[in-house]
């Protein structure tokens, strides 16, 4: 890999009042190359990513990034958009321009308006992230996917409730120490673990504190190439960074393996020289809490069926061996679809120079990332190192 991050920016994640996606997408832009120390008439390439799926109204998005500044104007400008994973499907888009020597400098923005829309059409937008012909009738949108596959991972290996409330107490505790953070609230165990009135089923055996959280908000970060990082103030390399894309329609696959997970995550450790035990901490997924206990077996932490055992131990706690989402994850931090890899790309570069403030893993060294668009259908891996 030749691209490296060397600057970026965060919003707060959350329902941001009097905001529009345009000033979302313009202040973070300008944010990022402010961070990075460069101007925009530096920038060769311009990559957006927006799943909206009727979020928005304004539906023609890349060249909303221009607004930020006029010097912007005539750069190439993209859109693109892969579900859950639109955040890293943009950031993979930008290292493609750099290691084809097509640009030199390109700026990724990753954002989404989610609030603004009535709840009903949430639930029918992202819905359409699934396989409608055989998935489009699912109850509860896509907390019925997610319970469906919670509930066939129980009827194969157990209950897993206890495993489950575990892992959202544990995003939840995290997120209170990161100020971007939508709900920055420790729920504490019991009262993930049991149904209250605040907390109710919402599918299958996924309550309330299953599920991540409807958010507006943008992250954006700046790519070169090696040499020229090595004259910036910092740099982030990418020993790795993967995506692996897997059938649409559940049906067609073992939905409780998420395969192209393994696969993804398999081909990163190959390309970066690394195994799982040689990671500081991971930034994945877990839009809901069924999906980070299985991803713990797709990253190759646990053998299928025993995911759950490594959120109950303590594992993957903040002061585990292996931290997962110590910035309190989808679950906390909140899930702008557009944004979300975005923002994970930009944590975890904030926890390998030493600048995560209260989420900060002590002595980071090597990040892994995780970001999954649909039900492990868009699959994109990175590993990040600090090399300036």
């Amino acid at each position: 890999m030749t691209a490296c991050i060397v600057g970026w920016a965060h919003s707060r994640f959350g329902k941001l009042e009097g905001e529009t996606l345009e000033g979302l997408i313009t202040k973070v832009a300008l944010e990022a190359l402010e961070h990075a120390g460069i101007g925009p008439e530096d920038v060769d390439e311009i990559v957006l990513g927006h799943f909206n799926a009727g979020f928005s109204p304004q539906d023609f998005t890349a060249s909303l990034v221009l607004q930020a500044d006029d010097r912007l104007r005539f750069k190439p400008a993209t859109r693109v958009e892969n579900a859950c994973a639109t955040g890293s499907a943009a950031v993979r888009q930008g290292i493609r321009a750099i290691d084809s020597g097509a640009g030199r400098v390109v700026l990724v923005v990753g954002a989404e308006q989610m609030t603004t829309t009535p709840g009903p059409e949430i639930g029918k937008n992202l819905l359409k992230a699934s396989y409608l012909p055989e998935e489009g009738d699912t109850p509860a949108g896509f907390a019925g996917v997610f319970g469906k596959i919670a509930q066939a991972y129980f009827q194969r290996y157990g209950d897993q409730s206890d495993a489950l409330a575990m892992i959202a107490a544990k995003n939840h505790r995290n997120g209170v120490d990161n100020p971007y953070a939508q709900m920055r609230k420790d729920f504490g165990y019991q009262f993930c673990r049991h149904e209250s009135e605040k907390n109710p089923f919402v599918a299958g055996p996924l309550k309330r504190t299953d599920c991540s959280l409807v958010s507006d908000g943008a992250a954006a970060l700046v790519l070169t190439d090696a040499e020229t990082a090595q004259t910036m103030r910092r740099a982030i390399g990418f020993r790795a960074n993967e995506h692996v894309q897997d059938f649409l329609p559940m049906s067609k696959r073992d939905i409780l393996q998420f395969e192209g997970a393994s696969e993804a995550w398999a081909r990163a450790y190959k390309n970066a020289g690394v195994t799982v035990d040689d990671l500081s901490f991971v930034e994945t997924h877990d839009c809901f809490t069924i999906a980070e206990l299985i991803e713990y077996e797709a990253m190759g932490l646990a053998a299928p069926g025993e995911g759950g055992k490594l959120a109950l131990n303590g594992y993957t706690g903040k002061e585990g061996p292996l931290p997962v989402n110590p910035s309190g994850g989808l679950k906390s931090k909140g899930h702008p679809i557009g944004a979300t890899g975005v923002s994970m790309h930009v944590l975890s570069s904030m926890q390998l120079t030493g600048e995560a403030g209260g989420i900060q893993v002590p002595d980071a060294k090597l990040a892994g990332i995780f970001n999954m668009g649909g039900a492990a259908v868009a699959n994109y891996v990175s590993i990040l190192e600090r090399v300036k």
